[in-house]
């Protein structure tokens, strides 16, 4: 007769393990992240002035969503650097000040070569494609400019802000590094927040910024990462001199 083990598992084997207390969740775009993005975008293209209150009640009735996600957003967007104050005590959009706008400059000058070359030795081919895109939109918007004869004082600022930061964003955020992406993120609001109410106020310097986005894009398009990180460094730097 065949002899049955009563042994029991050795504590800490397999068996004796207990259920983990809490089931993974499925990552998804709760409504909070969609506000949190349109309330952004809203700042960055300027339809949200610096120093402009947001009232919970006017954003959700804008948004068609409840005060909730707005409140939540509030906090997500002020721990981010775009807005001062809190849901509790009033919120306003923020006013960055031109030392504020060179500490993200400097940040950017840190570690954002790196982040591209990173995207690019990796061969993120929807890098390009994203890049591509944004400085398309760009050229349209320089183009648009020169046909009203506005090309000296300008083309839409705020739009050409936004797609100025797609543009960078779309080559940093492929390195693979969430924690550079996030510093990044934040560096780039305030950069892009400033660039139209700061730097480009004082020195119209957007074309020439625009022929540096198109060197970079050709060395990223050819898998030139090393070129890319020179081009992004002194892009970053010249940027910073032109604030100086």
């Amino acid at each position: 007769m065949a002899r049955v083990s009563t042994q029991r598992n050795p504590v800490g084997s397999p068996d004796d393990r207990p259920a983990a207390a809490l089931a993974p969740v499925v990552k998804a775009t709760t409504t909070a992240d969609m506000v949190v993005a349109s309330i952004r975008e809203a700042i960055l293209a300027g339809r949200l002035q610096p120093g402009e209150t947001l009232v919970e009640r006017r954003l959700a009735e804008q948004l068609g969503v409840s005060k909730t996600p707005v409140r939540e957003a509030l906090i997500a967007l002020s721990a981010a650097g775009l807005v001062t104050g809190s849901p509790n005590r009033g919120c306003t959009v923020r006013e960055p000040d031109a030392e504020e706008i060179r500490q993200a400059y400097e940040l950017r000058g840190l570690i954002e070569p790196w982040a591209v070359a990173r995207t690019v030795r990796q061969a993120r081919e929807e890098a390009v494609v994203a890049a591509r895109a944004a400085l398309d939109e760009a050229d349209a918007l320089l183009a648009r400019a020169d046909r009203r004869g506005t090309g000296r004082t300008g083309p839409d600022l705020a739009a050409l802000s936004v797609a100025n930061r797609r543009f960078h964003r779309a080559l940093y955020a492929g390195c693979g590094n969430r924690l550079v992406v996030a510093q990044l993120d934040a560096g780039q609001d305030l950069a892009a927040l400033g660039a139209v109410a700061v730097l480009w106020a004082r020195r119209p310097s957007w074309r020439d910024e625009h022929a540096e986005h198109h060197e970079i894009l050709a060395a990223a398009r050819d898998g030139a990462a090393d070129l890319a990180e020179r081009l992004v460094r002194r892009h970053v730097r010249q940027s910073l001199q032109r604030m100086e």
